[in-house]
Parts: C-alpha cells; sequence; structure tokens
C-alpha cells in the first residue's frame, strides 16, 4: 500500500513581524473578564479598552499615531464601572457608543483631529439597563439606532437622536 503525503501549497510562506514603530506599545488593556474584543477600528481611528482607576475608560488613537503611547494620553472616561464594549457609528467616524458595568450606554462624539484632552462628557446617556451592558452595536444601515444587551436579559434598540 502506497501512501501519498500531500505537500501544503503554503510550505514557502513565513511571517514576518511587524516594526516596533508600526505597533502600538505600552497600552494597559482592561484585565475585565468580559467577552469582548476590547478594541474596535474604523477607517480615521483604533479605540482600545484600557485598566482605568476609579471608573472605565478607553484610549482614541488615530491610525497614523504608532509606537509608543505615553501614560497621559488622553482618554475617554466618563463611566463609573469598567468598559466592557466599544463600537463605532457606521455613519460617522467620530461617534462611538460605549456598554459599561455602571449599566449605562453613552454615545461620544471624537473632536475631528482626535482627543488632545480627556474626554468626560458622553453626547447621550442612555439608561434603562438595571444590570451591566455586555453588548453595543450599531444598526449598519439605519441612522441613529443602537442595540444594547445587559445581563438582565434585556436587549434595547435606542434611537440615539431622542434618547
Amino acid at each position: 500500500m502506497r501512501r501519498v503525503v500531500r505537500q501544503s501549497k503554503f510550505r514557502h510562506v513565513f511571517g514576518q513581524a511587524v516594526k516596533n514603530d508600526q505597533c502600538y506599545d505600552d497600552i494597559r488593556v482592561s484585565r475585565v473578564t468580559w467577552d469582548s474584543s476590547f478594541c474596535a477600528v474604523n477607517p480615521r481611528f483604533v479605540a482600545i479598552i484600557i485598566e482605568a482607576s476609579g471608573g472605565g475608560a478607553f484610549l482614541v488613537l488615530p491610525l497614523h499615531k504608532t509606537g509608543r503611547i505615553d501614560k497621559s494620553y488622553p482618554t475617554v472616561c466618563g463611566h463609573t464601572g469598567p468598559v466592557l464594549d466599544i463600537d463605532w457609528c457606521p455613519h460617522n467616524d467620530q461617534v462611538i457608543a460605549s456598554g459599561s458595568e455602571d449599566c449605562t450606554v453613552m454615545v461620544w462624539q471624537i473632536p475631528e483631529n482626535g482627543l488632545t484632552l480627556s474626554l468626560t462628557e458622553p453626547v447621550v446617556i442612555l439608561e434603562g439597563h438595571s444590570k451591566r451592558v455586555g453588548i453595543v452595536a450599531w444598526h449598519p444601515t439605519a441612522r441613529n439606532v443602537l442595540l444594547s444587551a445587559g445581563c438582565d436579559n434585556a436587549i434595547i434598540i435606542w434611537n440615539v437622536g431622542t434618547g
């Protein structure tokens, strides 16, 4: 009996590590045990949920800003509990929603050129969950429609324009 060993067509493909100046370095990613990607990206910014004392916060970095991120870099910090999920609006590259353990969903407006000072005031605060909010997701085609799901087994569809 003859065995035929089939060779892989990828046998000559090798990966190469990215250089340090093309990576994001020295970011304190959140240690909250939640099944989330801890980041969100759109054509202009990358947002990363970070470890923060006294509540929840996340970084919003322009895509061209790579390398070592200073510890004093401005953050988006308005939640009183850890941030569990973030999602960029598909219709506006400067609008992001965040869900947190403090049972709220907040919608933020990021300045045109990114953050220069920490952002603490959201555009809209959406309150309706009785337990932590673990999932936030924008509707892909309808404007100002946001879904949030919490540990209270409730799914709420928000009209962000009216709150």
